[in-house]
């Protein structure tokens, strides 16, 4: 009998003994980096002339570790094996599929350091987010394995029909490919991944190009169990090679994405159309973008407004699709709460988070994102009045840095207040008052996170109503979800909110089937 299941708590780096720890984590994976990995099809390991290297956006000059590019035939290869494996990998008992996962959270909670640590190196994340991000997976890991028990079979919720043995269960769909983010690398991964696995699927394993380390240290904790040849595949290369070809492949049963609208909404058109040879229509699960607003009322305490507006647009370098890229304040309080947050946001540290604790922004994760966030700077300083940052953090090394950048009296229909940047920029917006705020932020085609820092009652009825995100926050940042506390996801052009991280979340890998037998 398993434990209630509990968040994993986060690091307290204040304990001189978890620096030291991380330390000496960050130095075990830097003296193991360099290998080249392969592909995983079938339990085999392909290897190709062709690879990509993973690299540190802090020292672009320093290569973790190279991935084998796979091929359409790899993808064509992968999708088969994943469907012969499924015809028996489907009638795995529910209990003994959550104990993969369960092993794996146990593992990656022993390792948890080391996991964070690739990812300091790989996408530049703080001390602080990497424990965050590893400590997500490993609650994935624990949810989806209870989960997965209480759906398998739903009898109980039938009515009595005393003619008949009745049986209400929930079975796999089939095979699932997978296609991960570069920004959470571990957690939305591992979540997605092991959310299809445990329901019974088979998946074909896409890592985001930008970090599939750690996407493949995580694939090593199921591997390394003796998993089923079959089940797990790991597929790095192109999206617009191998990911669009496991998309359109006719023995693909659905499609698990996180990444921006273009390639969500691309996922879901070619994923409608029924190829020759398709059983089926297939499922789409997808985690778009966002253009997330803080809201702040005449009423609030504006100094945690302030905070959490900083906490919100810069965690991560704005590198999230929850992040608080917009913050719209009541005119009356307008002028104290934007003095205070470019007071807090000056006081950022930037720099190679490998350097220590002290770090409170990374880089930036390649140079391709910072020409498109400088463009955007370029077009802020069109749309409204710099306050803050704008420019290149110069370091010997050439890492992509940038200073957290403040934009204000920024109109509501202007393209930094209305296109995702997925940087360290935010716009703020002046309202007349908290219904013109509220207007204000539910005026974008997006719809996944939300705050409002408002100390009246009925302003906080109003929003729960009416203020239109899938994730919204009172007096609080409207980043940091916590898997089975607040499930995550979208509405409008930020995805089909499929709420990871929620009781339901795995009957999207699933189908119900009834059996009635004659008594």
């Amino acid at each position: 009998m398993l434990p209630v299941f509990k968040n994993e708590p986060l690091t307290d780096f204040s304990k001189p003994a978890e620096q030291a720890a991380f330390s000496a984590a960050l130095e075990r994976v830097k003296s193991r980096l360099g290998a080249n990995h392969p592909l995983v099809i079938n339990g085999r390991e392909i290897y190709r002339e062709t690879t990509s290297a993973t690299i540190n956006p802090s020292r672009p000059q320093e290569v973790l570790g190279t991935f084998s590019k796979g091929t359409v035939d790899d993808a064509n290869y992968a999708v088969e094996s994943a469907y012969e494996a499924f015809k028996s990998w489907q009638h795995t008992p529910a209990d003994e599929r959550a104990r993969y996962l369960l092993k794996a959270a146990a593992e990656m909670r022993r390792r948890k350091h080391e996991f964070s640590a690739i990812m300091v190196l790989e996408v530049g994340k703080s001390w602080v987010e990497a424990d965050a991000d590893t400590a997500e997976a490993i609650d994935f890991l624990d949810y989806y394995a209870r989960q997965a028990m209480r759906l398998a079979d739903q009898s109980h919720l039938l009515t009595m029909y005393a003619p008949e043995q009745l049986q209400l269960v929930n079975i796999p769909l089939g095979v699932g490919a997978v296609i991960a983010p570069w920004n959470f690398p571990l957690a939305i991964p591992t979540g997605m991944m092991s959310a299809a696995l445990v329901s019974g699927n088979a998946v074909v394993f896409k890592p985001a190009e930008l970090s599939p380390l750690v996407a493949w240290e995580m694939c090593q904790l199921f591997w390394r169990q003796g998993i089923p040849d079959g089940v797990l595949n790991f597929l790095s290369g192109s999206g617009s090679v191998v990911g669009a070809r496991i998309v359109d492949h006719p023995l693909t049963r659905f499609i698990s994405f996180t990444g921006s609208k273009e390639v969500g909404i691309n996922i879901h058109e070619s994923a409608a159309k029924v190829h020759p040879g398709q059983k089926w229509l297939k499922r789409t699960i997808l985690e778009m973008g966002g253009k997330d607003a803080v809201l702040v009322d005449e009423t609030a305490d504006l100094e945690a407004a302030a905070v959490g507006i900083v906490q919100s647009a810069f965690g991560f370098q704005g590198q999230k699709c929850s992040a608080g890229s917009r913050a719209i304040i009541v005119r009356e309080v307008y002028d104290q709460v934007v003095s205070r947050a470019v007071e807090i946001a000056s006081k950022l540290q930037v720099g190679a988070p490998d350097a220590g604790l002290h770090i409170d922004m990374g880089p930036v994760v390649d140079q391709k994102s910072m020409g498109k966030i400088m463009n955007y700077i370029e077009v802020g300083t069109q749309e409204g009045q710099l306050l803050f940052g704008g420019s290149p953090v110069v370091t010997p090394e050439g890492g992509y840095f940038l200073q957290p950048t403040i934009f204000g009296g920024v109109d509501g229909r202007a393209r930094i207040a209305q296109e995702e940047i997925f940087g360290p920029v935010l716009a703020i917006m002046p309202a007349d008052n908290f219904e013109h705020a509220l207007f204000l932020a539910n005026d974008t085609e997006f719809g996944l996170t939300g705050a409002l820092y408002s100390m009246r009652r009925d302003r906080l009825e109003v929003a729960r109503r009416e203020y239109h995100v899938g994730n919204l926050y009172f007096n609080r940042k409207c980043t940091g979800a916590l898997v089975g506390v607040h499930p995550f996801g979208g509405f409008n052009m930020s995805g089909t909110d499929s709420k990871a991280g929620s009781p339901d979340y795995l009957m999207l890998f699933m189908q119900a089937k009834s059996i009635a037998e004659r008594l």
